[in-house]
Formats: structure tokens, sequence, C-alpha cells
């Protein structure tokens, strides 16, 4: 069964893929996260020039030898994988059936765009990236949600500010 669910959700973000319209059937029936309050907006201490730049995506990306996410969960795996600035872009692969990742396959940028983000370092745009960046699977629903915002996403936020990172590029995919 779970061999089938998994074909299922990787043929419908084909089809999706395919033909855009079809999504809002889907979008519909989802009933995403709701928390109460304001989202915390802070503005950058210093210019980004002077910035230390860290990236977290939602795209599933990890590296061929760490443990892939949980497809077999409906509900997502709120764990995250560490990524190495240094060796991601030659070693990578990304589990995630919930979209259509053979462009992001062909271009890691297109849901990890750290070739651009060396652009912008090296043209003096920001200061300097971090030696590590995150990677979360972006499907996270029911049970898992009080383990994403409690555990992994906290870990997550401390490891980034022992890395003394200023800013952070969240990346959806």
């Amino acid at each position: 069964m779970q061999v089938f669910q998994r074909f299922k959700n990787r043929f419908i973000a084909k089809l999706i893929a395919l033909y855009p319209g079809l999504a809002d059937r889907f979008i519909a029936a989802y009933r995403p996260w709701e928390t109460e309050g304001d989202i915390p907006w802070v503005q950058p201490a210093k210019p980004l020039r002077a910035c230390k730049v860290a990236l977290v995506t939602t795209s599933g990306v990890h590296h061929r030898g760490q443990k892939p996410f949980d497809m077999q969960d409906q509900d997502g795996d709120p764990s995250y994988r560490e990524l190495d600035n240094d060796r991601i872009a030659a070693d990578f692969q990304i589990t995630h059936d919930y979209y259509d990742h053979s462009d992001a396959e062909r271009d890691l940028n297109i849901v990890l765009p750290l070739q651009r983000l060396q652009e912008l370092v090296a043209e003096k745009v920001i200061g300097r990236l971090n030696s590590r960046h995150f990677a979360f699977m972006g499907h996270i629903d029911g049970r898992h949600i009080p383990t994403l915002i409690e555990q992994s996403a906290q870990e997550v936020a401390g490891k980034l500010c022992s890395d003394e990172v200023d800013l952070v590029l969240l990346t959806p995919a």
C-alpha cells in the first residue's frame, strides 16, 4: 500500500506540473496550519554587504549519504538535514514526493540557490555564506507540526545562532 501511495503522490505532482489548473482542487482541500499573532519581522542589524547568509529549504534535498526523508508517513517528516556548503552542489539527491523536482535535480539552484548567492558574495552584495545550510521536507502535517515547531525548528535556529548567521533565506519547493 505504501508503494502505491508514493506512486500516487509522484503522479499527482507530475500531473499538476503539466496542468497547473488542477492544483486548485488540491489547494482548496488543504487547510494550512495557522499561527496566532503577527509574524515577527527583524530589520537586519548591519548592511547586506557585511552579513553572513544561510539557506533553509523545504525542498527535501540532502546529501546522498544522509538518511532520506520519510515518504512512507502521510503526515510527512519533521526532521531536517544539515547541508555542507562546499559539497552539496556535487553530492545531493531530493527525497520529496509532493512536487515534481525533475528540474531541481538538473539545477539545484532552483530550490537551493547557492551559486547565485556565491555570485552575490563575489559582487560584494552580501558578505559571506555560512558553511552549512539546512533542509526540511516541505510536506509536514498533523501530529508532526508540534515536533517541527518545538524541536526541529528550534535546533536549526540554535545552530544558525551559534554560526552567527545574520540572514536566512527560506526557499520553498
